[in-house]
């Protein structure tokens, strides 16, 4: 990233924030930050700006087109764009000044987003955090704990606005689709030995909140605006 693919865009690169994925996630695609001034809570949903390298009617837009998504099989991943992109430079890798979209919204206590600001920005994340790791944090793990203790503050912020996004959803009639979905083990031979259920913990659950937050929001957005999308 230089100064040309900056320019003009917001700069949040002193803005604290972080990924947080699976321990073997290779493409980290989103980032989050956090923040209350009073009783209010800034969110930010930061996701890697993909469309700033493959431009519309490119060679890589064409493929994408065809491959139509990337398509994940039990080890591996056929990727719909090249891992140069994917898992390089449109990668939200802690330390790298990165290009995004951000949704950053202003949420009361009870849930309900009352502003919001959708832009092109420039970030840089400060630590690449695991679900387990924050699920560990949350319970309190002493080596979770100490291991994370500067970003300690902001996951049990995080955790606060996550349950009351939840349960504003879940007053408004949201339907929980919590069924157990499955991980295969392979051995060296590509042979299914083991499924196991893929774990489902508070951190994956503060994530899946807030990214449904902000694709609602920026829905809004579009649907005010009258604009096909």
């Amino acid at each position: 990233v230089d100064g040309n693919d900056i320019a003009g865009r917001t700069d949040l690169r002193d803005v604290v924030m972080v990924t947080i994925d699976g321990e073997d996630s290779k493409d980290l695609d989103d980032a989050v930050s956090i923040s209350k001034e009073g009783p209010v809570y800034h969110l930010g949903v930061h996701i890697a700006d993909v469309s700033h390298y493959v431009t519309e009617e490119s060679a890589l837009d064409k493929e994408a087109l065809k491959r139509g998504t990337s398509v994940y099989l039990v080890d591996r991943v056929i990727p719909m764009l090249p891992h140069k992109l994917s898992n390089g430079i449109c990668s939200l890798n802690a330390g790298e000044n990165r290009l995004t979209l951000s949704c950053i919204m202003t949420v009361t206590p009870e849930g309900e987003v009352v502003d919001h600001q959708i832009a092109e920005t420039v970030i840089c994340v400060d630590k690449r955090m695991s679900y387990n790791g924050v699920a560990k944090v949350l319970a309190g793990d002493a080596e979770a704990l100490e291991a994370d203790r500067e970003f300690v503050p902001m996951i049990l912020r995080m955790k606060e606005l996550s349950d009351i996004i939840r349960e504003r959803r879940a007053k408004r009639g949201s339907i929980d689709f919590d069924f157990p979905e499955t991980k295969i083990i392979l051995d060296e031979t590509g042979r299914p030995v083991e499924i196991k259920p893929y774990d489902r913990n508070d951190a994956t659950k503060i994530i899946e909140d807030f990214m449904l937050l902000a694709n609602e929001t920026v829905a809004e957005e579009y649907f005010w605006r009258e604009i096909p999308f």
